[in-house]
């Protein structure tokens, strides 16, 4: 059984998407060397006339892999990529890693890696936070957990995808669980953003003006800082879009029911994540909250015809 943690590994990585494509270059330019695997056939072929190699399918991806990556939307795709038809578990080779890096249930998290593990392969619970760009530029972060075994095999990909490295436990489910804490003070956040910034216009304020004064004030927050910018732009092309967070969000209020733990406020933004999904935008930029806000209330934001 190989325990090869050479910097150099051979890497699959399975969907090619703003952050998969991005952690799959910085892979590449670590010196790995990178098959990716999308459904869309032109993310795959752009990948390929940068240097990467392509695959058709997720098993056809891992065969011979040392790592695989899987960098889709959710646990239900996870699942799929692992053991559906032509799935990763068919071919990746034994003491293989894959580092799974979708937001789901830490519940499901375990289950996924039992069934993974009584295979003789590794299942590393590692969400991602930071977006398209610190993707591209192998500065994300990863709150990851499991084996000892899964984090020295995978360190080398690891190192060449992450600014900051969270090592949260020995088995799955705990990089998930902090995962969900981080969604819930996203979504809560980016909801209170919306509301304050409709709530400036419909005072008559100079919403550039308001993010000018906000983020230099103790009511600024991360979120309000980074995604107010496409409401002052008008500019809804989804960096993250709204089914994200009622996924997550719905993720949160499943988890709290079980714990019997209330979560009002996150409950409340579900609701607002809800109502702007209900309105046509669920594709659209997470900021369309505040479009949604505007729409119930008549205030004008920019882009508004």
């Amino acid at each position: 059984m190989s325990t090869s943690t050479s910097p150099h590994q051979r890497i699959a990585v399975i969907g090619l998407g703003s952050m998969g494509y991005g952690m799959a270059t910085s892979l590449k330019r670590a010196g790995h060397a990178v098959t990716g695997c999308d459904v869309s056939a032109d993310a795959v072929a752009r990948f390929v006339k940068e240097g990467g190699a392509g695959a058709k399918t997720p098993a056809e991806a891992a065969k011979d892999a040392d790592i695989a990556v899987s960098v889709v939307v959710n646990a239900a795709q996870t699942e799929a990529i692992l053991f559906g038809k032509d799935g990763v578990a068919e071919t990746l080779p034994k003491d293989g890693v894959f580092i799974s890096s979708a937001t789901m249930d830490p519940d499901v998290a375990r289950r996924l890696a039992k069934q993974l593990e009584t295979t003789g392969r590794h299942y590393l619970d590692a969400p991602i936070s930071g977006g398209a760009q610190r993707a591209a530029q192998g500065e994300l972060t990863i709150l990851a957990s499991g084996s000892p075994a899964a984090f020295a095999k995978a360190r080398p990909a690891l190192d060449a995808m992450a600014a900051k490295l969270y090592e949260l436990g020995d088995a799955a489910g705990q990089g998930a669980a902090f995962k969900m804490i981080n969604q819930l003070l996203a979504g809560v956040h980016i909801a209170a953003a919306s509301e304050a910034m409709a709530f400036a216009a419909k005072q008559g304020l100079d919403i550039r003006k308001v993010y000018e004064v906000i983020t230099a004030s103790a009511g600024n927050s991360w979120m309000f800082e980074n995604r107010m910018p496409h409401v002052l732009d008008g500019d809804y092309t989804p960096r993250s879009a709204v089914e994200i967070f009622v996924k997550d969000l719905g993720i949160i209020q499943d988890m709290a029911r079980s714990a019997r733990f209330p979560v009002p406020v996150s409950a409340a933004a579900l609701q607002m994540f809800l109502m702007t999904s209900a309105a046509g935008m669920g594709r659209d930029d997470d900021a369309s909250v505040a479009r949604m806000y505007a729409q119930v209330t008549g205030v004008k934001l920019p882009g508004d015809k």
